[in-house]
């Protein structure tokens, strides 16, 4: 059976390409969604990539991806640095959580240089654009297959 890997995508990303271009890029959501396919394709992974701009439904959606997902990808964009409750849901689902920015945080405002998120994750990704939902694929796969360290 084929690894399932649930890609979260929190508050604004739906306007990647439109929204501050000179810092998010040009990519739409849609093109990065093609890539995360394609890459996931070629480890032999399936994917299920969402967006929402709400809170509890990527909490809900955390919820569900236990006994599902063998892992997940989260780029929670600005709750990153304030929710506690995604903290709370993707440690108690006990799956490996890797964490995606497509800019680097740390080069960015003070507020976006702690993350809630890292705390459950066993990696952070920042700063490569959309290339980092790929590096990100890459490194749930080793965790699946068991080929990464704690």
């Amino acid at each position: 059976m084929t690894p399932l890997v649930l890609i979260l995508n929190g508050p604004n990303l739906n306007l990647l390409g439109v929204r501050e271009p000179a810092v998010y890029g040009r990519d739409t959501l849609d093109d990065v969604r093609a890539l995360a396919e394609r890459r996931a394709t070629e480890l032999g992974l399936a994917i299920d990539f969402r967006q929402s701009n709400h809170e509890g439904v990527l909490v809900d959606w955390i919820q569900e991806a236990r006994g599902k997902a063998a892992a997940i990808i989260i780029n929670a964009g600005a709750l990153t640095h304030t929710s506690i409750a995604i903290l709370d849901a993707l440690s108690a689902v006990e799956l490996p959580v890797v964490e995606v920015h497509l800019s680097n945080i740390f080069r960015r405002e003070t507020f976006r240089h702690h993350s809630y998120v890292s705390l459950a994750a066993r990696g952070v990704i920042c700063g490569f654009g959309p290339k980092g939902y790929a590096l990100a694929l890459e490194a749930v796969s080793g965790l699946i297959d068991g080929a990464a360290t704690p």
